[in-house]
């Protein structure tokens, strides 16, 4: 679910890094809304990234 429909942006994935250098698993998620957008000429429920909602890239119904 966590996935931009636009742009498939998604989570990424790193580590933590601790003073002493000790890593451990990270992630980062994207920034996704769920959004009622025109999609081929009807209002649909998508789920849209706040970068693709800014660019205009999304027409919301």
């Amino acid at each position: 679910m966590a996935k931009c429909s636009i742009c498939n942006k998604g989570a990424h994935f790193g580590n933590n890094v601790s003073h002493s250098h000790r890593r451990s698993n990270r992630i980062w998620k994207s920034n996704i809304k769920s959004v009622k957008a025109l999609v081929e000429g009807s209002p649909k429920k998508i789920y849209v990234c706040t970068s693709c909602l800014r660019s205009g890239k999304v027409e919301r119904a």
